[in-house]
């Protein structure tokens, strides 16, 4: 994983208020809760006195009261009180467990994972996508790593193969471009334009030959985890990778519409989103796991092709992040 990144780990709806819910990501135990107030709080989910799971416990006055022998830690840690030491006793300095900084933004719970800093830096998403977009989620588990997951939505050239039933018809199997290009405001959102086309006898264009693009991108990623097709101005697919760990992921997946909030029509539209979705993303699923190694790395010993655009700019990017951290 990229560390010192916000990540989308769940959706919101997911996480009600009084409740402790146990999620792993990063190949870490968490439980997250919601305070009386809205906001959110995330620790370690390991009671620090004898180990048992505070996700198993309760929440008692915003605090995650841990089910053993009681023991209460507040958002930041701490713990605030030991029943067995009675209201006058002193807590151990020691007795602080692990917090991650928890936010909610875009109908998405985010957690910044690294090295906690004063000053955070701000979660983004796509700009694009405003509050007048209705949406509705469904997640998936894929027993792969996330880096997998994520570079099979960046390959446009797998979709007259995968896809040969549904959005890869009509044998357009050659790949012009992909144009990859940075955000000059943002160098980590990713814009990737491609053209897929029936094989007429003329070569794939070069990005270098590609016309200067007169639309927004096919593709959008943002790192660390969030993909967008963007399949017109008022219909989008976003797909958040959150990693579970190592060797497993879960998509949670997104299709958001701006052309009815009629509840019936809506709820139509949502329902065939949802579907047509879930059936693309299962072609996806049989193949990737296969794939090996479970990770990818910029140099992996894979021979990549001209169509692979995304993916190298991918590995780039994502090896040049990950550097950073270690270095600061």
């Amino acid at each position: 994983m990229i560390p010192n990144q916000w990540y989308i780990v769940m959706d919101s709806k997911s996480l009600k208020k009084g409740k402790p819910v146990a999620i792993k990501r990063f190949g870490e135990k968490l439980v997250l809760w919601r305070t009386s107030d809205g906001a959110l709080a995330c620790l370690h989910d390991q009671c620090l006195h004898r180990g048992a799971a505070l996700s198993a416990g309760k929440i008692v006055s915003d605090q995650v009261q841990c089910p053993f022998h009681g023991l209460e830690f507040a958002p930041d840690g701490h713990c605030t009180s030991i029943p067995s030491y009675g209201t006058s006793g002193i807590i151990p300095t020691a007795f602080k467990a692990r917090s991650y900084p928890a936010a909610d933004a875009y109908g998405w719970v985010w957690l910044y994972w690294g090295t906690r800093s004063e000053t955070l830096p701000d979660i983004r998403y796509l700009d694009a996508i405003g509050e007048e977009f209705a949406y509705n989620t469904f997640s998936d588990h894929w027993p792969a790593h996330y880096s997998r997951v994520i570079e099979n939505q960046l390959d446009p050239i797998h979709l007259p193969f995968v896809h040969h039933n549904t959005i890869g018809r009509g044998e357009k199997y050659i790949v012009d471009g992909p144009l990859v290009k940075f955000a000059p405001s943002d160098p980590n959102l990713m814009n990737i334009w491609v053209q897929n086309r029936p094989d007429d006898g003329t070569p794939p264009l070069k990005p270098s030959h590609m016309p200067k693009p007169d639309r927004t991108p096919s593709l959008q990623f943002r790192f660390p985890n969030v993909w967008q097709n963007w399949i017109a101005p008022d219909m989008r697919i976003v797909i958040a990778f959150v990693p579970v760990d190592d060797c497993s992921t879960i998509l949670y997946m997104r299709y958001y519409q701006n052309i009815t909030h009629f509840p019936g029509l809506k709820h139509i539209l949502h329902f065939f989103g949802k579907v047509g979705s879930y059936v693309i993303e299962r072609q996806d699923r049989r193949v990737v796991l296969t794939q090996r190694p479970l990770r990818t790395h910029r140099r992996m010993g894979e021979i990549l092709l001209r169509g692979d655009a995304p993916i190298i700019a991918y590995r780039r990017r994502r090896e040049a992040l990950i550097q950073a951290a270690r270095t600061n």
